[in-house]
């Protein structure tokens, strides 16, 4: 089971963006700019902490949340997906005129028992 998935457009975008900068991170911070949007970043441009939670790894590229997003987000499954339009943000696919974006569910009794197990 996984928190997160993306989709085959989108996953084009990432793949476009590996070969023209290299290594890649998704973040998801909830902060400032595009807020909770995701933004995929150059390895070495994001400066992760422990407070970084990775949620997977998508094309190659792992994706991070930060704990206290994550705190809101934990019950849902999340797919990555590619809209036209600009995004206010760093992000490396803003240039293209395009913007990550999220869809979430609600995980299934199942996924939640698996993923968020009780201590």
């Amino acid at each position: 089971m996984e928190r997160i998935s993306i989709t085959d457009q989108a996953a084009k975008v990432v793949n476009q963006l590996k070969a023209k900068h290299g290594e890649l991170i998704f973040h998801q911070s909830g902060g400032c700019c595009d807020g909770s949007a995701p933004m995929i970043f150059e390895k070495d441009d994001m400066y992760l902490d422990e407070s970084d939670i990775l949620l997977g790894n998508l094309e190659g590229v792992n994706f991070y949340m930060n704990q206290d997003q994550f705190e809101y987000w934990k019950h849902t499954h999340l797919t990555v997906d590619i809209t036209q339009g600009r995004g206010a943000s760093f992000s490396l696919e803003i240039p293209l005129g395009l913007r990550f974006i999220i869809h979430s569910r609600l995980l299934t009794d199942e996924e939640n028992a698996v993923l968020n197990p009780k201590a």
